[in-house]
């Protein structure tokens, strides 16, 4: 092999990593240790035009519980600034409740990778950011990789079962589906919008339905290798009382493949 062939090796080698780490990280049940951050901006909030941010740091930790199965662990710790709606100004910043999901997966899935397990949120969140109920249900995540396309979706759907008496019952849904599509390079392009309803509200405030998408590319720094992504997403339903118009995610994460 020829000196340049020689140097070129390790070049295709990380592209070939890259390519394989895209599609581990658009998989929710990979045997995967990543950090994600993703901040949500949301525009437009109630009456007054407000803004809101949402920080989630979200550690994904796989387990190996025997040599056919998989449990992944997925911790959700949101840090809101949560603005006054009725005001222009003033605002409320601090943690919200965290949410704990446990997904158990094939080890060696087949053509339709799947998981299962339950959603647990924990009310530990500041005063005025937090629900005051301890709240659980059941989660489930079903893909499918072919090509460069990696398409699934993931929803729960949880109850309160314990908590402060005086504040409202929590009975709410999140379904997430996602389209990727990889690039060379270690690029794709993405849609996954979060779509939610809170079944205890009116007609007019259950639902928010996103519609949009953007794109992203895994990079290193150093040996490190991360996943940097920048997606933008318009409510074509939201809450009448206090929804916002749109939403500006930019996520972050650190990836620590085995």
């Amino acid at each position: 092999m020829s000196l340049a062939g020689l140097l070129l090796l390790p070049v295709v080698g990380l592209a070939q990593e890259d390519a394989k780490l895209a599609q581990q990280t658009q998989n929710p049940v990979a045997d995967l240790i990543s950090v994600p951050f993703q901040n949500n901006t949301n525009f437009g909030l109630g009456p007054n035009d407000r803004t809101q941010n949402v920080l989630n740091i979200q550690p994904v930790v796989p387990f190996s519980v025997s040599s056919g199965w998989n449990l992944i662990t997925r911790t959700i710790a949101p840090v809101v600034v949560q603005p006054d709606l009725a005001s222009t100004s003033g605002s409320t910043t601090g943690l919200a409740d965290i949410v704990f999901t446990a997904f158990l997966s094939p080890a060696r899935p087949g053509k339709v990778i799947w998981g299962v397990g339950p959603a647990i949120s924990l009310p530990v969140g500041k005063d005025g950011l937090s629900s005051g109920k301890w709240s659980l249900g059941p989660s489930v995540v079903a893909l499918t990789m072919f090509g460069p396309w990696v398409v699934g979706a993931i929803a729960n759907n949880i109850w309160s079962v314990a908590g402060d008496e005086a504040r409202a019952d929590v009975n709410s849904m999140l379904l997430q589906y996602f389209i990727n599509y990889n690039l060379p390079g270690g690029w794709y392009v993405v849609s996954a919008p979060i779509i939610t309803a809170n079944w205890e509200a009116d007609s007019g405030n259950k639902w928010v339905v996103p519609f949009g998408g953007g794109a992203g590319k895994i990079f290193r720094i150093g040996k490190q290798p991360m996943n940097a992504s920048v997606q933008a997403y318009y409510n074509v339903v939201t809450p009448d009382d206090f929804g916002a118009d749109w939403q500006l995610r930019v996520t972050l994460q650190l990836l620590f493949p085995k």
